[in-house]
């Protein structure tokens, strides 16, 4: 089940909220839970025994945390740390990287080894990631225990970030999983958030990801360089609505239950360079692996040699957190070479170059990226690399090239000028001016209801009459 489709919209969402605050406060945290379980068994069922037992896991090893850290004994809590990651990590592992490790193993060692074929549980990447950091928080003791199996359960395995994210981590809805408070205000601006992140699924990820589709399928005969640049330029916004409408979303059904969860995105084709790049974008991952792996390895402290290390070991985990295929590795070590050589060669020459030139090496570098990042075959990668870079087997443009071009001009346009915040500068500024007349806060919030509707309206309209609606970070 996903948020962008009609049984979410219009049977489970509805349902879920008339149960939840038509019950006692003390019951809500079960009723997320079980009703969290089954919007992840509607497409896995056999799984929910995996989410169950790794929830059991890091609760248990909470506990243990918490009691022989009272107890004094910081050797045997630990222990109960180490338990829950190595119990995470093997999970994580064995669904993810099982056939990927025995396929690396056979082309190496001349073995005929099947592989499992298993099925990746969903969001496995991110609740995994959650439940490590809640153990690690209750032993540095920045997170209190949480002694309730059920609120515990509540977070783990709550609905609008289960799948993709953004990664929660337990600190930052400690308080809130047994202290928050519902109000209307809240409700309503869930509402809003959740609006427009299903129109920038609906209205802007699905319609510029038939664009990719319909290049990526093309045979390298036919592939011409332009058409190979349009090609990239879908796939970059498509993947950026597709994640950011969904952490939209997720924010915004989480406001609706009152919680309050972290930004994911800060409009990141706006950076001047990499380094700010990735501050911008899934923001939750980048400060997981920051706070839980470059820190605890020594970040900048010790020493040149020692960060350029840390940093490759962060985005060589990076890259093969998002998938097990050779295009991810090559994908994370593409970008921990550049972010080293920002930090150390080049970083002080792009500061002083106007903000254009910047900002255009900035959104080449992450096309690139994306190229490497969207191809799982790296025959198929090369190709298209090839293509991008003026060696396309048939040319430079065609017809059929400036076709593409020009029947989605408006829709290219639109998706770019809606993955920068200076349209939406503009009319905020615009609408502060008329504060002094004492009207701004009546016309602001009566447009944004209006084209919340229109919005709405509008992705009701495509989701009936349109089959194509993928969820690009499902398979992470």
């Amino acid at each position: 089940m996903v948020f962008s489709s009609l049984l979410f919209l219009f049977r489970f969402l509805p349902l879920v909220l008339l149960v939840y605050y038509a019950a006692p406060g003390k019951w809500r945290n079960l009723i997320l839970f079980l009703f969290s379980l089954v919007f992840y068994a509607w497409g896995e069922p056999v799984y929910v025994v995996l989410i169950l037992f790794s929830t059991f896991a890091d609760y248990t090893a909470g506990r243990l945390v918490s009691y022989f850290s009272g107890q004094g004994n910081r050797g045997r809590a630990r222990m109960a740390v180490f338990f829950s990651v190595c119990v995470n990590l093997a999970l994580l592992g064995f669904f993810k990287y099982a056939d990927f490790f025995l396929q690396t193993v056979c082309s190496i060692v001349p073995l005929d080894i099947p592989p499992l074929e298993l099925a990746l549980p969903i969001g496995i990447s991110f609740y995994t990631f959650q439940t490590m950091s809640y153990t690690i928080d209750v032993y540095r003791g920045d997170a209190k225990v949480q002694k309730n199996f059920i609120a515990f359960g509540a977070y783990v395995a709550l609905f609008p970030q289960l799948i993709a994210g953004p990664i929660i981590r337990y600190k930052t809805v400690a308080e809130q999983m047994d202290h928050r408070k519902e109000t209307a205000d809240l409700f309503f601006k869930g509402i809003i958030r959740f609006t427009a992140g299903l129109g920038k699924k609906v209205l802007l990820a699905n319609q510029t990801g038939m664009i990719w589709n319909q290049i990526a399928a093309y045979s390298a005969q036919d592939l011409t360089t332009a058409a190979a640049w349009i090609g990239i330029a879908a796939f970059t916004l498509q993947i950026y609505f597709d994640f950011s409408g969904y952490s939209d979303m997720a924010i915004g059904l989480g406001y609706m239950f009152g919680f309050s969860f972290t930004e994911n995105f800060d409009y990141p084709y706006e950076s001047r360079n990499i380094t700010e790049f990735w501050r911008r974008w899934h923001i939750s991952l980048g400060t997981w692996f920051k706070e839980y792996v470059y820190i605890p390895l020594g970040g900048n402290r010790s020493g040149m040699a020692r960060q350029m290390c840390n940093i490759a070991i962060v985005w060589l985990l990076t890259g093969l957190w998002h998938g097990a295929y050779w295009n991810f590795v090559l994908w994370g070590v593409y970008y921990g070479i550049l972010l080293v050589l920002e930090k150390f060669v080049w970083g002080r020459v792009l500061k002083r170059l106007p903000v254009w030139i910047s900002h255009i090496y900035t959104m080449l570098i992450v096309m690139i990226g994306w190229s490497l990042f969207s191809w799982q075959d790296m025959k198929d990668s090369a190709g298209y690399m090839r293509a991008l870079f003026f060696h396309a087997q048939a040319g430079i443009a065609d017809r059929q090239a400036a076709y593409l071009l020009l029947s989605n001009a408006v829709l290219l346009l639109i998706a770019a000028a809606g993955s920068v915040s200076v349209w939406k500068k503009a009319v905020t500024g615009k609408l502060a001016r008329l504060s002094g007349a004492g009207v701004y806060s009546s016309v602001k919030d009566t447009a944004g209801i209006v084209f919340m509707t229109a919005v709405f309206a509008a992705s009701l309209a495509m989701l009936v009459n349109s089959s194509y609606n993928p969820f690009l970070y499902f398979r992470f």
